[in-house]
């Protein structure tokens, strides 16, 4: 196989109404991960997610059609089956979608599905409370961001371990509401 291109770069864009509910599925969430590093066939990516192929196809299309996925040239498979590779583009991370990228729900799916497959003593989990004044949240929220950023706009190195990050900033409610 050849080696993956250089990873491409999108400007941030306002998805539209079909790439939003493509991206609110945990489901499809998951299937674009699976074909980050490598390309995968239809078959491959539903037995990696435990699911019928006819169903991983529905998602599979609907990610093709809003240009999230990317069909590569077909190959030979099992038996001499045609099979037609499918990679991420990448354009996913650059998506603003209403309520924050994909959903809050289906991130929160997607990632509970690929926690649950990590052992224990390889889980880097932390939860913290904060209570900072506006502007010192703003520079935190700003400064992930640029972090974050930063990551993922260096190059992939095929050779490394593959890790996942899944980052959540939200008003807390487990607390009491202060009296005033």
């Amino acid at each position: 196989m050849s080696p993956d291109p250089a990873p491409r770069t999108y400007e941030p864009f306002e998805a539209s109404d079909a790439e939003a509910r493509a991206l609110a599925s945990g489901l499809r969430l998951r299937i674009l991960r699976l074909c980050l590093d490598a390309p995968l066939t239809n078959r491959e990516i539903a037995e990696s997610v435990d699911k019928n192929p006819a169903t991983t196809l529905h998602h599979v299309r609907t990610l093709v059609d809003t240009g999230f996925l990317e069909a590569l040239e077909p190959r030979r498979g099992r038996r001499g089956a045609r099979e037609i590779p499918y990679r991420t583009t990448g354009r996913s991370w650059y998506a603003r979608t209403p309520g924050g990228g994909g959903g809050g729900g289906a991130m929160l799916e997607a990632f509970l599905s690929e926690i649950e497959q990590v052992p224990e003593e390889e889980r880097g989990l932390t939860r913290l409370g904060l209570r900072l004044p506006a502007p010192d949240m703003d520079e935190l929220r700003d400064r992930l961001h640029a972090l974050l950023v930063e990551f993922h706009d260096r190059p992939r190195d095929p050779d490394a371990e593959p890790w996942s990050l899944f980052l959540a900033l939200h008003r807390d409610t487990s607390t009491r509401p202060r009296q005033e």
